[in-house]
C-alpha cells in the first residue's frame, strides 16, 4: 500500500491533507463503513457489535470500530443474523 502524506504549508503552518483510502484496503471500518460495505443497518450493526465476545468488534476508547476480516468471515460463516 502506497500513502503518501503530503504536507501543505499555508502561512507558515505546516498542516496535513487528508488521504483517501478505500474500505477495501482498510483494517478496521467504523459503524457507519460497515453498514455501508455490508448493506447490514447501522442499528443492527450496533447490536452484532455488543454481543459478548464479538470477533470482529475492535474498542479505540469508547469508540467502536468494526475489523474488516473477521466481520467478513463473520458474514460468510452465517445464513442469519
Amino acid at each position: 500500500m502506497n500513502e503518501k502524506v503530503e504536507l501543505v504549508v499555508a502561512d507558515g503552518k505546516e498542516r496535513s491533507k487528508e488521504i483517501f483510502v478505500p474500505i477495501k484496503d482498510k483494517v478496521t471500518l467504523t459503524i457507519r463503513e460497515a453498514a455501508e460495505y455490508s448493506n447490514i443497518g447501522i442499528n443492527k450493526l450496533e447490536t452484532l457489535l455488543r454481543m459478548p465476545r464479538c470477533p470482529f468488534v475492535l474498542y479505540v476508547g469508547k469508540k467502536k470500530l468494526v475489523k474488516r476480516r473477521e466481520f467478513e468471515k463473520f458474514l460468510s460463516e452465517n445464513i442469519q443474523i
